[in-house]
């Protein structure tokens, strides 16, 4: 393993490069961002409302939102540049209270809003065939997340779907130039976390077409057909964490008391408590962790160094979600075991080594001395 010698960001990362001296693309693209002339992106923001406006018949656009502090950000910058907004969720079977009552405090801010629930049996099916297949708990979460809000658009003509960040151009995956301001079907099949599969890849004895209805979005074509634009907010604005979340806590959002769930944030991937394994799986899958991306992005901002992120990340430890991992398989009624048996079919052996006494460790690892212990060698 090699990491960014600006950010702590592996290159085991996916879609992540180091150049010859050494940073990763995803700190090189953070410094094209200075380049950007944002008085014009703002303006070119106004003249989409502006347009959604002109077309619309009811509602001017849809923004998929979870209550969390970028999709609050997202509807306070819709209301201000006169939209009115149609606010869709995908109701995880995860959801915490917090994010009950920061989803509802969304709301208040004067929206309409759907509270789309998929049938739980059918996500639960989903979910444990995706561990095992994949490794990835979230596949059925991502398919949900873009296909429902984007069905909605196209079912009720509504002109345009206004998403946060451009994920793929914020972590590094690809320069803005190749990801540009619209989430179309390339970019879904690119950067959608969903390892390259759509709905109809699931579908077997178990899953049936009718049961994944809720993940199959429009068809190709259908969105540009109806002058349908799915545009990131953060194309047209500095996205920065920090800034989405000073304006989330002045419009009634609360931060997680306890301190992070996972990563370095409070106010981060805290209103879904199966989020987390998500974000854990990174780790034998990876060698990283949900705090080196979040510490990363930090990092590029200014408000940490590197010297720092290092002490913090040996500080915190793994965070193994051990509650989350419990909550899930209650739900999804399988035992602990089975999840734990299928997290090891996906441990990558190229980078993960095995000592004598069977426990696994990093060799090239950020923190040298990292204690490589735990319930799970892990």
């Amino acid at each position: 393993m090699n990491y960014c010698i600006r950010c702590i960001t592996p290159d085991t990362r996916p879609n992540i490069r180091l150049d010859r001296e050494g940073v990763c693309n995803a700190c090189r693209t953070h410094e094209s961002r200075a380049k950007i002339d944002w008085c014009r992106r703002e303006q070119e923001f106004r003249d989409v409302a502006k347009h959604a406006r002109q077309r619309s018949t009811g509602y001017d656009c849809i923004i998929p939102v979870s209550g969390g502090k970028d999709s609050t950000w997202q509807v306070l910058t819709c209301l201000e540049y006169g939209l009115k907004p149609l606010c869709v969720t995908w109701r995880t079977p995860g959801r915490t209270e917090l994010g009950e009552r920061n989803l509802r405090n969304l709301v208040s801010l004067g929206v309409d809003h759907i509270d789309y629930s998929i049938d739980p049996q059918v996500e639960r099916r989903f979910m444990v065939k995706a561990l095992e297949r994949c490794g990835s708990t979230a596949i059925p979460m991502h398919l949900a997340l873009f296909a429902i809000p984007l069905r909605l658009a196209e079912r009720f003509a509504i002109p345009l779907v206004v998403w946060g960040e451009n994920s793929a151009f914020e972590y590094g995956a690809a320069e803005e130039a190749h990801t540009g301001f619209r989430l179309d079907e390339d970019w879904l099949r690119v950067y959608g976390v969903s390892q390259g599969t759509t709905a109809r890849d699931w579908i077997d004895a178990d899953l049936s077409e009718r049961d994944l209805t809720p993940y199959f979005g429009p068809q190709p074509g259908a969105l540009a057909g109806k002058r349908i634009m799915a545009v990131f907010l953060g194309y047209y604005f500095a996205w920065d964490p920090a800034m989405t979340r000073a304006a989330a806590l002045a419009h009634g959002f609360t931060p997680r008391a306890q301190g992070p769930a996972t990563g370095y944030y409070d106010y981060a991937d805290i209103d879904d408590a199966f989020i987390s394994l998500h974000h854990y799986l990174k780790w034998p899958k990876f060698g990283f962790t949900r705090l080196f991306d979040n510490l990363s992005l930090e990092i590029r901002h200014g408000r940490l160094t590197r010297a720092q992120a290092v002490q913090l990340v040996a500080g915190t430890g793994e965070q193994t979600p051990i509650a989350d991992i419990a909550a899930f398989c209650k739900f999804a009624g399988i035992p602990i075991q089975r999840f734990w048996n299928a997290v090891e079919r996906f441990r990558n052996t190229a980078i993960w080594h095995k000592k004598k006494d069977g426990i696994w460790w990093l060799p090239d690892f950020l923190i040298p001395d990292w204690p490589w212990s735990g319930p799970h060698a892990i």
